[in-house]
């Protein structure tokens, strides 16, 4: 699966699925170009699993399929739209439940929003021990805070990680500590976050961004995925000249998104 994906997405997952019996629906939650639906939708099909998205704006319903959910579809997962209200309500009980009858899943084997609970967690943390002693400072994109939680946890007292969160909002701080007491009982490693490079938000492409990748692109050779690893790669290019890694400093950057056709066109501007 690994190689159809992500590679955080995988490793969030493998762990995650470990405890899915026959007879179950895979179901899980996210936005309109969510790489964690699409990659629960490839694990689906690949184990040949139902697949169940929950997908965050019933306005959505009525448009045509962008490109991430298209992919999704074409797995094999059945789509859900569910109005952003009750959306941001999904982990109380009985929203959870309601939302369950509507999209028809009776033996539903649920997975977080981008895959983040304490089992994906400990599975990121062995990326965290592959880059022990190979970097200074790990950055990274983020979305739910999964992959960071358990990145640091693994490179341990080594290093320093890195988070360029692609959402708006100032609460991954707070998931990401409640990620650490989840899944090893305390707050683990050195990390930070610096969130002046969303770009108005999830999915949010401006102009400007776009022609940072494209002339990455054009100056390197390599596809640049625009959901996460843009906004990562301009943010390490500001923060190189404003001088925050002293000579010396040796930094990886950890790629979070894969690119596929399509998937970087239609993004929302501004």
């Amino acid at each position: 699966m690994g190689v159809q994906s992500s590679g955080n997405k995988w490793r969030k997952l493998v762990p995650v699925l470990a405890g899915l019996t026959p007879g179950r629906t895979l179901v899980t939650f996210g936005g309109a170009w969510s790489s964690h639906l699409r990659a629960t939708a490839t694990a689906g099909r690949l184990l040949g699993v139902p697949t169940v998205g929950l997908v965050r704006g019933d306005e959505l319903a009525a448009r045509p399929l962008n490109p991430a959910l298209e992919r999704c579809r074409t797995d094999g997962m059945r789509l859900h739209f569910v109005d952003r209200s009750r959306y941001r309500r999904k982990r109380e009980p009985e929203i959870a439940r309601s939302l369950l009858r509507e999209a028809g899943v009776t033996a539903p084997y649920l997975v977080p929003e981008g895959g983040s609970g304490p089992a994906a967690v400990r599975g990121c943390a062995e990326l965290g021990r592959e880059l022990r002693g190979r970097a200074d400072v790990v950055a990274l994109a983020c979305g739910t805070g999964g992959t960071l939680a358990g990145l640091t946890a693994g490179l341990g007292p080594e290093g320093h990680v890195l988070g360029v969160p692609v959402v708006k909002g100032g609460f991954l701080a707070d998931e990401i500590r409640a990620l650490h007491t989840a899944a090893f009982g305390s707050a683990m490693g050195s990390w930070s976050l610096d969130d002046r490079f969303h770009a108005g938000g999830y999915a949010r492409l401006p102009a400007a961004l776009d022609r940072f990748a494209r002339g990455f692109e054009d100056r390197h050779g390599l596809a640049v995925e625009r959901l996460y690893v843009a906004k990562l790669l301009y943010a390490l290019t500001c923060l190189a000249e404003e001088g925050a890694f002293p000579p010396g400093t040796r930094v990886a950057a950890v790629i979070t998104g894969v690119p596929g056709p399509g998937l970087s066109s239609g993004l929302p501007t501004g």
